[in-house]
């Protein structure tokens, strides 16, 4: 009987051991040397070059499934059933980010994309890459870079997902059950796409001019703030990059922010939600039915993200109208989608006809700050710790993220590393009964307030996925809850924690006076 529990005591122990290794092997820092800091500063009047390229990232779906209890997750002990389509004998989910785990992709309907911008003044070179993605957290993000030729020049480059809710899983988190939802070699091809997007658009680099256009109120209307307080930044920015020589568009890098999910959480088709309408009708132009009803401005358009917390979305009871037929559109479907897609092309096209400035000459300056967040959401330790949010800390429960600011004459950009709440770049935070923490709103003045160009864009999801950044004074997780509500808030669930909108902040407020 001894022998049996001292053999048993050893394998328990043996066990222990290789979990707190396997912990321990999950939590190094994977880029122990890494930092992207960096300051630039030019206030001449240079001549602009720029190039654009748009590679496909859309993944393969080899099977097809049915689902037996039409409750968009696949169960086996729900009856579900599928077809092996490559015939491996197993069924190979591209598991759907968005919504809750288990939803399995059943198809492709447009294609996903790394469209890439480069812009450089000669002495600067930048490229602003807009992947169809949930989010792609730093340590990807530092990888790509890696892959990246070094004869592309390129002196800084911002990975910015759209975050859509209906492409594949590129965080872990939307797998089955304490398992992440990352396909490896998919990772990588994204990885080795976004290099080739960067590398195709320095090939395609010529003098440009740029021509500056906004639309600040148009697309209010599809957007709902599903949190209080109800603090939006509905407008549309817009840079139309054109040839000097010729006039031709080359590409527009368009800003908007919104959660591409109008499709939601039943949708099982892979898809860039409606950013994909949205590109489609700006470069190619709107059609009722066959009919060309405006045409596009060719060209490649980036799309980048703002400040989507909050949380912005177009929430199904959200009614989007047809812009020519005028059918309303409530449920989430891809007419929707489009009719979305459409009008924001149309208030988009319509702007670039009387663009507010152009710009033949500017100088860049640029400042890169690396810096440190602590993780303080439990769920998130554990699957920090269980390997599932796969991108190592730099201590004890601290991961690194990034931000950049930036100046191209008139026109300025801040990057954020997660969803940000809108009040803290335009203005409105409160501080409410009900919050956690008996604070005055922290994170001010707003950043758009500290931005010194006269054009503000802000490229949400940037660089880095750390989930929503919250003001501190509006924090809510225990009982009583803010504004009468009956549960916690939902972005609670998915932000690192209370203190990463304050350290971001201050981060972004040095950064600012420093590049000013």
């Amino acid at each position: 009987m001894k022998i049996i529990l001292k053999i048993t005591a050893a394998i328990v122990l043996a066990l222990i051991i290789s979990l707190i290794i396997w912990i321990f092997t999950n939590l190094r820092d994977q880029n122990p040397d890494y930092k992207a800091d960096m300051k630039i500063i030019n206030r001449d009047l240079s001549d602009l070059s720029a190039g654009f390229a748009a590679v496909r990232i859309t993944p393969e779906v080899p099977d097809r499934w049915v689902d037996a209890n039409n409750n968009a997750r696949f169960r086996k002990k729900d009856g579900d059933t599928f077809t092996d389509g490559n015939g491996n004998g197993k069924f190979d989910p591209v598991w759907i980010a968005g919504f809750g785990n288990g939803r399995a992709a059943n198809g492709i309907h447009d294609d996903l994309w790394a469209r890439t911008m480069v812009i450089d003044d000669g002495k600067t070179r930048l490229a602003i890459v807009a992947i169809d993605a949930i989010g792609l957290m730093n340590n990807d993000v530092i990888d790509a870079r890696n892959k990246i030729a070094a004869g592309a020049g390129i002196t800084y480059s911002i990975i910015a997902s759209t975050h859509t809710h209906e492409g594949p899983d590129l965080l872990g988190l939307w797998g089955s059950p304490f398992r992440s939802g990352v396909n490896r070699e998919y990772m990588e091809y994204i990885k080795d796409q976004i290099a080739v997007s960067v590398e195709n658009a320095v090939k395609n680099m010529r003098p440009v001019n740029l021509e500056i256009s906004e639309d600040m109120t148009g697309a209010a209307h599809l957007v709902k703030d599903t949190r209080k307080p109800e603090v939006f930044d509905p407008g549309l920015r817009i840079i139309r990059v054109t040839d000097k020589e010729n006039g031709a568009t080359l590409g527009s890098l368009i800003a908007w922010a919104n959660h591409p999910e109008t499709l939601w959480g039943r949708n099982l088709q892979i898809t860039s939600d409606f950013p994909h309408y949205f590109r489609e009708g700006v470069e190619k132009g709107i059609f009722a039915g066959d009919s060309l009803v405006k045409p596009g401005i060719g060209g490649i358009a980036v799309y980048v993200n703002g400040a989507v917390g909050g949380l912005m979305t177009t929430h199904p009871s959200l009614t989007v109208n047809d812009p020519f037929s005028g059918k309303e559109f409530k449920d989430p479907t891809f007419e929707k989608a489009e009719a979305q897609g459409k009008q924001l092309a149309i208030l988009a096209l319509n702007a670039m006809e009387k663009p507010s400035e152009n710009i033949s000459k500017a100088g860049i300056s640029l400042v890169v700050r690396t810096f440190t967040l602590p993780i303080e959401n439990k769920m998130f330790r554990l699957a920090t710790a269980l390997g599932i949010l796969d991108r190592g800390t730099t201590g004890w429960m601290k991961m690194r993220s990034e931000i950049a600011v930036f100046n191209i004459g008139p026109l300025s950009f801040a990057t954020l590393p997660g969803e940000v709440y809108p009040e803290i770049i335009n203005g409105g935070i409160e501080s409410p009964e009900g919050r956690d923490f008996n604070v005055d709103p922290g994170e001010v003045p707003p950043v758009r307030e500290m931005m010194k160009g006269k054009y503000k864009f802000i490229i949400g999801l940037a660089n880095d996925e750390t989930g929503y950044i919250i003001p501190k004074s509006q924090w809510d997780v225990k009982e009583p809850f803010t504004y009468g509500q009956n549960d916690s808030p939902y972005g609670e669930e998915n932000s690192l924690g209370p203190e990463t909108a304050s350290l971001i902040h201050k981060n972004l407020r040095e950064m600012l006076l420093e590049l000013n």
